[in-house]
This record gives structure tokens, sequence and C-alpha cells, in this order.
């Protein structure tokens, strides 16, 4: 897997986290992954769930959570605005997308860039310049 920078090293020489607190847009195993490398790291973490996810494990592993939502994905873990709006109410300063969901969504990292909240990922240009799964599954059939 890739490895985002998460520390920078100042004047003395010792490492320090970029982030005092990051929320993690997903669900399930990989955000319980997350948290448990950020927390190896001394970074705070922000979970988000649903409400069919109240008593999800993510949740309580988690420093803070918060809902976005109801059980629908579309209504919670792809509503950005809800999303953006979890950043904004805990102070994370950076969002991790964990996979599927808003990871691949250049609109999300870049609404989140207009708030001053970092995306831990490629930033928006990138996103779009990969696209979308079903255009590049048909390039990489075309090259064949």
């Amino acid at each position: 897997g890739k490895v985002w920078l998460v520390f920078q090293r100042n004047m003395s020489g010792t490492s320090k986290p970029l982030f005092d607190k990051i929320l993690v847009a997903n669900r399930g195993e990989i955000t319980r992954r997350v948290i448990r490398s950020a927390k190896r790291l001394g970074i705070k973490t922000v979970a988000v769930y649903s409400d069919a996810d109240a008593s999800a494990l993510h949740v309580s592993e988690a420093d803070e959570a918060v809902c976005v939502g109801p059980s629908a994905s579309a209504e919670s873990y792809l509503n950005m605005d809800r999303i953006l709006e979890a950043c904004k109410s805990t102070g994370a300063q950076a969002v991790h997308p964990g996979y599927g969901f808003l990871s691949e969504n250049h609109t999300f990292a870049e609404m989140l860039a207009k708030e001053g909240i970092k995306f831990i990922g490629p930033p928006g240009g990138a996103i779009t310049a990969m696209g979308d799964k079903i255009t590049s599954k048909k390039i990489a059939a075309e090259a064949n």
C-alpha cells in the first residue's frame, strides 16, 4: 500500500505528526486499521457512522465519533457536506478516505482543500487524471 506523509521534521531534528486529529471517512475494518495506525503515531481520530453502524467497532475505537446520517450510504458516508461538517465540528485537520466511498472523488478532495482540510491521498487533480474505474478498464481493454 501507499504511505502518505504524516510527519514533519523540526529544526531540532525530531519528528512530529503533521496532524493532531484526522477524520476517517469510511466504515468497518479499513477504518479500524487507520484508527490503530493513527493512534500509534499519536494522532487523535474521528470516526463517522450511519444510524445502522452506531454500535460498530470503528465507532467505539475512535477518540470521537459523529453520526453523518441514516443507514443508506448515499445519505451518510457519501454525503460530502455532512462529512465536511463533521470535520469542522470536531476540528479534524485532515480526512483519510479509506477505500471506496469518497476515496476517488476529486470533488470531495477539492471541497476539503477549499476549507483548509487536508485530504490524505492524492490531490483532486490526480484523482481526476486517474479517471473512474469504468473508463480505466475500457482504456486497459483497448490497449490489449
